[in-house]
């Protein structure tokens, strides 16, 4: 593991961003918090006992990215670990019915966002001769379910961008983990469901899935690894969920 790394989590303001900053922040020497919500940054922030710096700013805003991340102080600007958490599922139509609107935002936060952060912070970290970029994907990016189009799409891509970016990188330091959750009970089924509060919750009815705080346990895993050692993939799901298996229409 690098030793008191500066840390860089998008996404930050909740779930699973905010449950990985709470507890990397045991082993960082600076945290930084990116998120759209600035109020619940400036809270997160509070509660961490690391210097820390936040950056309000939307993934889908190129600009407000670049500008953000150019503007940190110099003592941040260094950036150890990159962890790639903010993503969103909007929607569970059928391809034919879904709003193509919530496919563009798909596309430019899961993918688009993701890749330009990663650009900006990976040449700092080869130069350095340190770094690791963890990417945060999901068992949708392997196996499809109805409804999922799009959003496992995305998540598809981060998870072959990974494996395509620790080729990349062979014989440097810098290391690459894709985590690839199954359900978790935080923000995303509000979000996907676009404040629905009954669609939601009939997510998780009578069941256990994972939390926040079971996503964050694997990231710190994958850190504290030896230099030598690279975790390319964590694939994790509740105990009460299981990979489908082929579907097969027999008609009406």
């Amino acid at each position: 593991m690098i030793e008191k790394p500066t840390v860089l989590i998008t996404g930050a303001s909740a779930g699973i961003g905010r449950a990985t900053a709470e507890l990397l922040a045991r082993d960082a020497g600076r945290v930084i918090l990116t998120g759209r919500r600035e109020a619940l940054l400036q809270e997160v922030a509070a509660t961490l006992n690391v210097p820390t710096h936040y950056l309000a700013f939307d993934m889908q805003d190129k600009a407000a990215m670049q500008q953000a991340i150019a503007s940190m102080p110099p003592e941040f600007q260094a950036v150890d670990v990159l962890v790639n958490n903010a993503g969103l599922a909007l929607g569970l139509e059928p391809a034919d019915r879904t709003e193509l609107s919530d496919w563009e935002t798909m596309v430019q936060t899961n993918i688009l966002g993701l890749i330009t952060l990663t650009r900006r912070l990976l040449p700092g970290m080869r130069t350095r001769g340190r770094g690791h970029i963890i990417n945060l994907s999901s068992i949708a990016g392997t196996y499809p379910y109805p409804g999922g189009n799009v959003y496992g799409a995305s998540k598809a891509f981060v998870t072959q961008f990974s494996l395509n970016l620790k080729a990349d990188l062979l014989g440097s330091p810098v290391r690459v983990t894709n985590i690839e959750p199954g359900m978790v009970e935080t923000e995303f089924s509000q979000v996907r469901f676009k404040g629905n509060d009954q669609r939601a919750s009939a997510v998780y009815a009578n069941t256990q899935p994972l939390v926040a705080q079971d996503i964050a346990e694997c990231i710190r895993w994958a850190m504290a690894q030896p230099a030598h050692v690279n975790i390319n993939r964590i694939e994790l799901m509740a105990t009460c969920q299981a990979p489908g298996g082929p579907v097969v229409y027999r008609g009406d």
